[in-house]
């Protein structure tokens, strides 16, 4: 089973900004979402994190036990121009081009094809060797990454283009599972979200 969990709360989630390559730290309510998450510990045995800080920091919160492998291929969207903008004001002609056209760079940075590329890649490698932990029942790799690698990932599981990515809505600090029947890969479970304090 690989566990793909969505960082918890950045300081740009929070002002509500597109964020991609940039490095916001988590916000307070963002520290307590990645230590929600200790339920998911059980039975993770491998652990995998995108480069950036509020992954990285989600990673140490929720698996303090073990040592991440920082993953180049896992690391979100560049959105270029598109970095900081407000996801509450006007859509940018950039933005709806990029919904229309999933080949279109995002700002001038990278396109959401792109992301399925590498992200399959590496998703492939692990479909291609029986061994992985992709096929184990009880020994579990969780990916601490962004929305777009999961939402990729999820495309992936599915065998459906990648421009589903713009109608799925993934939360911070969310739980996306995906396993294997024998030879077939399987949407486990999406954005699940851990009982917090307050439930």
């Amino acid at each position: 089973m690989i566990l793909l969990i969505r960082h918890g709360q950045s300081t740009a989630n929070e002002r509500r900004e597109l964020v991609g390559r940039g490095d916001p730290d988590l916000t307070s309510s963002g520290e307590r979402q990645a230590r929600a998450l200790a339920p998911y510990r059980a039975n993770v045995v491998a652990l995998w994190t995108s480069p950036l800080r509020r992954a990285r920091a989600t990673a140490a919160l929720a698996f303090a036990d073990l040592e991440p492998v920082v993953k180049e291929s896992f690391i979100e969207v560049d959105y270029g121009s598109l970095e900081g903008t407000p996801l509450d004001g006007p859509r940018s002609p950039l933005l709806s081009r990029a919904v229309r056209d999933h080949e279109a760079t995002l700002g001038g940075g990278e396109s959401l094809a792109s992301v399925d590329r590498r992200v399959w890649r590496e998703l492939d490698t692990l479909s291609d060797d029986p061994s992985s932990l992709l096929y184990s029942n009880d020994s579990h790799l969780a990916i601490v990454t962004h929305v777009s690698p999961i939402k990729s990932a999820v495309a992936w599981a599915l065998g459906v283009d990648g421009s589903v990515a713009w109608r799925m809505r993934l939360d911070n600090g969310s739980v996306t599972c995906v396993g294997a029947r024998g030879a077939v890969v399987q949407l486990v479970s999406y954005n699940v979200l851990p009982p917090s304090d307050n439930d």
